[in-house]
Protein backbone atom coordinates (compact mmCIF):
# COMPACT_ATOMS: atom_id res chain seq x y z
CA UNK A 1 0.00 0.00 0.00
CA UNK A 2 2.78 2.53 0.74
CA UNK A 3 5.93 2.71 -0.94
CA UNK A 4 9.23 4.40 -1.12
CA UNK A 5 10.53 6.26 -4.41
CA UNK A 6 13.73 7.88 -4.86
CA UNK A 7 13.20 11.05 -5.92
CA UNK A 8 15.33 14.01 -6.96
CA UNK A 9 14.47 17.93 -6.87
CA UNK A 10 16.08 21.51 -6.33
CA UNK A 11 15.21 23.28 -3.43
CA UNK A 12 15.09 26.89 -2.30
CA UNK A 13 16.03 27.90 0.94
CA UNK A 14 15.09 31.51 1.84
CA UNK A 15 17.96 34.60 3.25
CA UNK A 16 15.22 33.76 6.50
CA UNK A 17 15.88 30.15 7.05
CA UNK A 18 20.22 30.22 6.76
CA UNK A 19 20.22 30.21 10.48
CA UNK A 20 18.45 27.09 10.54
CA UNK A 21 20.07 23.35 9.93
CA UNK A 22 20.29 22.81 5.93
CA UNK A 23 18.55 19.04 6.54
CA UNK A 24 15.48 20.54 8.47
CA UNK A 25 15.35 23.71 6.07
CA UNK A 26 15.35 21.46 2.53
CA UNK A 27 12.84 18.81 5.07
CA UNK A 28 10.27 21.27 5.79
CA UNK A 29 10.24 22.37 2.27
CA UNK A 30 10.35 19.04 0.66
CA UNK A 31 7.46 18.51 2.89
CA UNK A 32 5.25 21.84 1.92
CA UNK A 33 5.93 20.90 -2.11
CA UNK A 34 4.97 17.19 -1.90
CA UNK A 35 2.97 16.39 1.22
CA UNK A 36 -0.35 15.43 0.07
CA UNK A 37 0.31 16.16 -3.33
CA UNK A 38 -0.48 13.49 -6.26
CA UNK A 39 2.94 13.40 -8.22
CA UNK A 40 1.72 11.56 -11.94
CA UNK A 41 2.44 7.75 -12.64
CA UNK A 42 3.54 7.98 -9.35
CA UNK A 43 1.03 7.96 -6.39
CA UNK A 44 -0.03 10.28 -3.51
CA UNK A 45 2.94 11.75 -1.46
CA UNK A 46 2.56 11.31 2.47
CA UNK A 47 6.06 12.15 3.86
CA UNK A 48 9.09 12.87 3.78
CA UNK A 49 11.43 9.83 4.82
CA UNK A 50 14.64 10.20 4.58
CA UNK A 51 17.38 12.53 2.16
CA UNK A 52 20.49 10.53 0.63
CA UNK A 53 22.41 13.03 -0.62
CA UNK A 54 23.07 17.08 -0.92
CA UNK A 55 24.51 18.48 -3.71
CA UNK A 56 26.48 22.38 -3.77
CA UNK A 57 24.11 24.64 -2.68
CA UNK A 58 24.57 27.80 -5.33
CA UNK A 59 23.03 31.57 -4.82
CA UNK A 60 22.23 32.85 -8.38
CA UNK A 61 21.75 36.58 -9.33
CA UNK A 62 19.29 38.40 -8.41
CA UNK A 63 18.48 36.05 -5.68
CA UNK A 64 19.48 35.50 -2.67
CA UNK A 65 18.18 31.94 -1.60
CA UNK A 66 20.61 28.84 -1.93
CA UNK A 67 18.94 26.51 -4.30
CA UNK A 68 20.39 23.22 -3.75
CA UNK A 69 20.10 19.61 -5.45
CA UNK A 70 18.79 17.35 -3.51
CA UNK A 71 18.38 13.13 -3.52
CA UNK A 72 15.60 11.64 -1.29
CA UNK A 73 12.98 9.13 -0.54
CA UNK A 74 8.98 10.02 -0.25
CA UNK A 75 6.37 7.45 1.27
CA UNK A 76 3.91 7.03 -1.35
CA UNK A 77 0.50 5.44 -1.16
CA UNK A 78 0.44 3.49 -4.44
CA UNK A 79 -1.20 0.18 -3.57
CA UNK A 80 -0.01 -2.36 -6.02
CA UNK A 81 -2.61 -4.12 -8.48
CA UNK A 82 -4.68 -7.24 -7.16
CA UNK A 83 -3.80 -5.20 -3.86
CA UNK A 84 -6.74 -5.82 -0.84
CA UNK A 85 -7.74 -3.09 0.93
CA UNK A 86 -10.52 -1.96 4.10
CA UNK A 87 -11.83 1.08 3.33
CA UNK A 88 -15.15 3.02 4.25
CA UNK A 89 -18.47 3.78 1.83
CA UNK A 90 -18.36 7.48 0.98
CA UNK A 91 -21.52 7.33 -0.96
CA UNK A 92 -23.47 5.83 -3.92
CA UNK A 93 -24.03 7.02 -6.80
CA UNK A 94 -24.71 5.28 -10.61
CA UNK A 95 -21.18 5.03 -11.48
CA UNK A 96 -21.18 2.57 -8.13
CA UNK A 97 -19.65 2.77 -5.05
CA UNK A 98 -17.49 5.83 -3.68
CA UNK A 99 -14.97 4.41 -0.66
CA UNK A 100 -13.17 6.70 1.08
CA UNK A 101 -9.87 5.32 3.21
CA UNK A 102 -9.58 8.48 5.71
CA UNK A 103 -6.53 10.44 3.51
CA UNK A 104 -7.84 8.89 0.23
CA UNK A 105 -11.36 9.40 -1.42
CA UNK A 106 -10.92 9.24 -4.68
CA UNK A 107 -12.15 4.94 -5.34
CA UNK A 108 -14.55 3.36 -7.15
CA UNK A 109 -16.25 0.15 -7.35
CA UNK A 110 -18.29 0.20 -10.67
CA UNK A 111 -21.36 -1.57 -10.93
CA UNK A 112 -20.08 -4.67 -12.97
CA UNK A 113 -17.76 -5.16 -9.95
CA UNK A 114 -20.04 -5.55 -7.45
CA UNK A 115 -21.64 -8.91 -5.65
CA UNK A 116 -24.09 -9.82 -7.91
CA UNK A 117 -27.34 -9.72 -8.28
CA UNK A 118 -27.48 -5.62 -7.53
CA UNK A 119 -29.54 -3.01 -7.85
CA UNK A 120 -29.28 0.49 -7.48
CA UNK A 121 -31.86 2.15 -5.21
CA UNK A 122 -33.01 5.71 -6.23
CA UNK A 123 -35.27 6.73 -3.26
CA UNK A 124 -32.05 5.79 -1.05
CA UNK A 125 -29.46 6.45 -3.34
CA UNK A 126 -27.63 3.11 -2.42
CA UNK A 127 -27.05 -0.04 -4.19
CA UNK A 128 -28.36 -3.01 -2.85
CA UNK A 129 -27.14 -6.71 -2.92
CA UNK A 130 -29.92 -9.25 -3.22
CA UNK A 131 -28.79 -11.79 -1.49
CA UNK A 132 -30.06 -15.48 -1.99
CA UNK A 133 -30.70 -18.01 0.58
CA UNK A 134 -33.07 -20.88 1.55
CA UNK A 135 -35.65 -18.69 2.85
CA UNK A 136 -35.55 -16.31 -0.20
CA UNK A 137 -33.50 -12.97 -1.26
CA UNK A 138 -32.73 -10.34 1.45
CA UNK A 139 -31.70 -7.23 0.41
CA UNK A 140 -28.27 -6.24 1.87
CA UNK A 141 -27.98 -1.83 1.76
CA UNK A 142 -24.59 -0.65 1.15
CA UNK A 143 -25.08 1.95 3.37
CA UNK A 144 -22.64 4.97 4.08
CA UNK A 145 -19.88 4.61 6.66
CA UNK A 146 -19.94 1.03 5.52
CA UNK A 147 -16.73 -0.66 6.22
CA UNK A 148 -15.93 -2.15 2.86
CA UNK A 149 -13.02 -4.91 1.45
CA UNK A 150 -12.03 -4.63 -1.86
CA UNK A 151 -9.12 -5.07 -4.37
CA UNK A 152 -7.70 -2.86 -6.39
CA UNK A 153 -8.40 -3.57 -9.81
CA UNK A 154 -6.70 -0.64 -11.83
CA UNK A 155 -5.69 2.67 -11.36
CA UNK A 156 -6.08 6.03 -13.38
CA UNK A 157 -3.61 8.55 -13.29
CA UNK A 158 -5.02 12.33 -15.19
CA UNK A 159 -2.47 14.87 -15.89
CA UNK A 160 -4.09 18.07 -14.20
CA UNK A 161 -1.36 20.10 -15.18
CA UNK A 162 -2.93 23.67 -16.27
CA UNK A 163 -4.14 24.18 -19.88
CA UNK A 164 -3.34 27.39 -21.69
CA UNK A 165 -6.57 29.95 -22.98
CA UNK A 166 -9.12 28.84 -25.76
CA UNK A 167 -8.27 30.53 -28.39
CA UNK A 168 -10.85 32.21 -31.10
CA UNK A 169 -11.41 30.37 -34.46
CA UNK A 170 -9.96 32.26 -37.23
CA UNK A 171 -13.76 32.38 -39.00
CA UNK A 172 -15.45 33.27 -36.36
CA UNK A 173 -13.52 36.36 -34.68
CA UNK A 174 -14.83 37.66 -31.35
CA UNK A 175 -16.38 40.89 -31.08
CA UNK A 176 -15.37 43.47 -28.56
CA UNK A 177 -16.20 43.23 -25.61
CA UNK A 178 -16.75 39.44 -26.23
CA UNK A 179 -15.38 36.61 -24.31
CA UNK A 180 -13.36 34.25 -26.78
CA UNK A 181 -13.16 31.47 -23.97
CA UNK A 182 -16.22 28.52 -24.86
CA UNK A 183 -18.85 28.01 -22.31
CA UNK A 184 -18.61 26.25 -19.14
CA UNK A 185 -20.40 23.15 -20.02
CA UNK A 186 -18.28 22.80 -23.33
CA UNK A 187 -14.70 23.93 -21.60
CA UNK A 188 -14.47 20.77 -19.65
CA UNK A 189 -14.94 22.66 -16.46
CA UNK A 190 -15.54 19.35 -14.39
CA UNK A 191 -12.45 19.29 -11.87
CA UNK A 192 -11.10 15.11 -12.58
CA UNK A 193 -9.00 13.65 -9.70
CA UNK A 194 -5.34 13.39 -10.17
CA UNK A 195 -5.36 9.45 -9.31
CA UNK A 196 -8.40 7.20 -9.06
CA UNK A 197 -8.56 3.41 -8.07
CA UNK A 198 -10.79 1.33 -9.51
CA UNK A 199 -11.89 -1.65 -7.35
CA UNK A 200 -13.78 -4.93 -6.86
CA UNK A 201 -15.39 -6.12 -4.18
CA UNK A 202 -14.48 -8.89 -2.51
CA UNK A 203 -15.66 -12.72 -2.66
CA UNK A 204 -18.74 -13.55 -0.26
CA UNK A 205 -17.59 -13.28 3.06
CA UNK A 206 -14.58 -10.58 2.36
CA UNK A 207 -16.81 -7.80 1.36
CA UNK A 208 -19.07 -5.60 3.62
CA UNK A 209 -17.45 -6.27 6.94
CA UNK A 210 -20.21 -5.53 9.37
CA UNK A 211 -22.48 -7.95 7.69
CA UNK A 212 -20.24 -10.91 8.17
CA UNK A 213 -19.43 -9.97 11.33
CA UNK A 214 -22.93 -10.48 12.99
Amino acid sequence: MFVLVEMVDTVRIPPSDFERQLNDAIAEELNKKLANKVVYNVGLCICLYDITKLEDSYIFPGDGASHTKVHFRFVVFHPFLEEVLVGKIKYCSQEGVHVTMGFFDDILIPPESLQQPTKFDEAEQVWVWEYETDEGAHDLYMDQGEEIRFRVADEVFVDTSPTGPAVATPDAPAQPGQSTAPPAEESGDKKEAPYTLIGTICEPGLGLLSWWSS
